[in-house]
């Protein structure tokens, strides 16, 4: 992980990261601080009832969120992000000024004017804070990046609750929140002047303050790219869910664990942990690039340990009465609760970093900051949705266990239907698995796959895994041409056909299907698409690489864009190769582990790459030797 944890060295990345978390951190100071003094001191401000206050705040705070995050967009797109970032902090000092007022005037209605202002300033930073990501980081670098900020806002969240309760119990006279907050954005001020410039994508953009006009605006440049809007619908899903479980936190921590207030804590504290530790190791398990392969992942675990939630939940503790930390700690039943929100976390960073790094990937520059806009506006409808059905559920009867057992099995059905519309998430997680847990693959070369724009990859064909791995190992979404019988595969058959693959047929067997592939491929190239081809025709029956067939000819000749030659070592001998006549005859033919190999060759114009060529220069990729730890690599 120390590839990730360089960024924090860099200028590029550091302030910008230390300015969000001083941000992050100062919203929940002030925000804790508020509602602790509002929920112990409530008569000396007002005669609204303790709880009635704490949704009321609740709600200020997030109100913003709806009535500017489509202003803030524009301004994201429009004006310097370096700046903005800047200006916010400006207006997050004035906003301390202002809470420091209210709490010397004794005055409420300051206070709660303070916390949506800071909901004001969350709103306009949040575009700023994802869309910058991409301006400043290389693509290899987007998951390592936001790992570490979103690592570092849960973090903050963290400190910024235990602070803020911290210090509205333990001050004489509350202005010292306001002073202890200003101290705090100062801090941010500082940082942020370090910030590099970040130039607008839109500078010509004519700012719409029409906020329900541009929040649909926002919405429909985010649905241009179905992958990114699905993707902004995943991330609002788990805010939803991620908030339903930390607010149930105080009552389930009195009610079913009968702890006090620092069980709470630690509830809090190791669901936090694990979405940092879960963060953390996404670039490490997706090998620095989008590995989208993790959101399936992330979603099973996010399920499986909310369901054990729910049966880990002890009945007996809490009718004993009030038990100290260390007799919460003594019950095994409480590890295994802490155990599950630790994994609840991992997998909930395994979640939401990709999603967060595709959307900023693959979104358009010039809307990227105003679909990070509405991004944030869903992720708070989604979160009030949520809040509000689980009051419903909890006012009918439900307990919090089995409110914790229901919102897992809404996030089965939830990422089922996700995965049903965009099956490029389900193969890139079986390409993950086959590359994760069945092989170890190596890439040499694979900088050679354009960033953007058509290419042709034309690869060896080994074993009917090589599609799967060669989409799992790019880092774009690859058509390729593939036997039309594998279509009629029940569970291959709809994967391929949902993520873009060309069904073909020799001429002798289905001319008109033919036809229709090197019509579909042409289109392809000519919408940007990247068309992966095996020239051989078939899989090897004897390890060795068979003649290519001119096809690709034809293609280029229609649309003469790059060739990327690529070529699969070590799948030769594997379950899924044909080295016994037959494949997929004996599992673990070869165990588990084993080293295979992607290695691409340098691009060749089209016009060079004639099927003599291309076989030439996969053939020598193939005869090179590597020797690994474990052995040498051949096939």
């Amino acid at each position: 992980m120390s590839g990730q944890f360089s960024l924090l060295k860099q200028r590029r990345f550091a302030p910008f990261f230390v300015t969000q978390f001083l941000g992050a951190f100062n919203d929940n100071l002030f925000k804790n601080a508020l509602v602790v003094l509002l929920t112990f001191q409530a008569a000396q401000w007002t005669t609204l009832p303790p709880e009635l206050l704490a949704n009321l705040a609740a709600g200020i705070f997030i109100l913003p969120f709806f009535l500017f995050s489509a202003t803030a967009g524009q301004l994201a797109d429009k004006y310097d992000k370096a700046r903005l970032a800047r200006l916010v902090k400006v207006l997050e000092m004035a906003i301390m000024g202002i809470a420091g007022a209210g709490f010397a005037l004794h005055s409420l209605p300051g206070l709660l004017l303070a916390l949506f202002l800071l909901g004001l300033h969350s709103t306009l930073f949040g575009p700023v804070k994802y869309a910058i990501l991409p301006q400043h980081l290389h693509p290899d670098e987007l998951v390592g990046g936001n790992a570490l900020i979103e690592a570092g806002t849960f973090v903050a969240i963290l400190i910024g609750t235990l602070a803020g309760g911290l210090l509205a119990g333990s001050v004489e006279h509350p202005a010292w929140i306001a002073a202890g907050g200003f101290v705090v954005a100062l801090a941010g001020y500082l940082s942020s002047r370090s910030v590099p410039a970040a130039p607008p994508p839109a500078p010509e953009l004519t700012v719409n303050l029409n906020p329900l006009s541009e929040t649909w605006r926002n919405i429909a440049f985010a649905r241009q790219n179905r992958t990114v809007f699905l993707s902004i619908l995943g991330i609002s899903w788990f805010w939803l869910y991620g908030a339903l479980f930390l607010a149930q936190f105080p009552v389930y921590a009195k009610n079913v664990l009968g702890g006090s207030e620092s069980a709470v804590t630690l509830l809090l504290a190791t669901f936090t942990i694990g979405i940092g530790v879960g963060s953390m190791l996404c670039e490490r398990m997706s090998g620095k690039h989008v590995e989208i392969g993790l959101v399936p992942f992330g979603s099973i675990g996010l399920t499986l340990f909310g369901l054990d939630l729910w049966l880990a939940s002890p009945q007996h503790l809490a009718d004993a009465g009030a038990h100290s930390l260390a007799a919460l700690l003594a019950e095994p039943a409480v590890w295994r609760v802490l155990g599950d929100l630790l994994l609840l976390g991992v997998f909930g960073g395994f979640f939401i970093v990709p999603l967060y790094a595709l959307v900023q990937l693959r979104s358009s520059e010039q809307h990227r900051a105003r679909i990070i806009a509405a991004n944030n506006i869903l992720n708070a409808l989604f979160m009030v949705v949520g809040a509000l059905g689980a009051a419903a559920l909890l006012g009918a009867g439900l307990s919090i266990p089995a409110l914790f057992a229901v919102a897992a099995l809404l996030n089965a059905a939830v990422a089922l239907y996700i995965y049903r519309l965009v099956p490029e998430f389900l193969l890139r997680f079986v390409a993950w698995l086959l590359v994760k847990a069945v092989y170890r693959l190596r890439t040499q070369g694979l900088e050679q796959i354009p960033a953007e724009g058509p290419a042709l990859l034309v690869v060896n064909h080994v074993s009917f895994a090589d599609a799967v791995i060669i989409m799992g190992a790019s880092p774009r979404p690859i058509r390729f041409l593939m036997d039309h019988r594998i279509f009629r595969t029940p569970l291959l058959g709809f994967v391929f056909r949902h993520c873009g693959a060309i069904p073909i047929a020799p001429a002798k067997e289905d001319p008109a299907l033919l036809e229709a592939a090197f019509a579909t491929a042409a289109a392809a190239l000519a919408n940007g698409e990247l068309v992966g081809l095996f020239p051989e025709g078939g899989i090897t029956r004897d390890g060795q690489l068979q003649p290519f067939r001119p096809g690709l000819s034809r293609i280029l000749a229609t649309q003469p864009v790059p060739v990327v030659p690529l070529a699969l070592r070590g799948l030769w001998g594997s379950f899924f190769s044909r080295i016994d006549g037959a494949a997929m005859r004996t599992p673990f033919r070869r165990g588990l582990f084993s080293r295979i190999e992607l290695h691409a060759a340098p691009t060749l114009p089209a016009i060079e790459a004639t099927p003599t060529a291309l076989q030439q220069i996969i053939g020598d990729l193939l005869q090179e030797t590597t020797t690994t730890a474990t052995g040498r690599i051949t096939g």
